[in-house]
């Protein structure tokens, strides 16, 4: 008894999914290289801001006018993550889903 088996397809899957995982890899370590660059960007001008502080009050300003401006620049990075791990998440349920066919 001769079974031909066809590992075409299963190959194929494996080979696309592997591809769009390498994808959304590349793409999260650009984001972290950019989030990377971004803090250290806000850090050094801040240091220059925090040069130019003269008073107490001029100081308390800095600091909320910073944090504030630091969780902004966070949450903008947490929503671009998380919208390369929706983005990345939905190719892949349609690659399976096509496989499935």
């Amino acid at each position: 008894m001769t079974n031909n088996i066809d590992l075409q397809k299963p190959l194929e899957a494996v080979k696309t999914l592997m591809t769009l995982q390498s994808t959304a890899m590349n793409q999260s370590v650009e984001l972290q290289k950019k989030a990377g660059e971004d803090l250290a960007s806000f850090f050094k001008g801040e240091v220059e801001k925090a040069k130019e502080l003269k008073t107490p009050e001029d100081f308390v300003k800095f600091n909320v006018a910073a944090n504030t401006a630091l969780f902004e620049m966070l949450k903008a990075q947490g929503e671009a993550f998380t919208a390369l791990a929706t983005s990345a998440s939905k190719n892949a349920m349609e690659e399976m889903q096509k496989m499935a066919k």
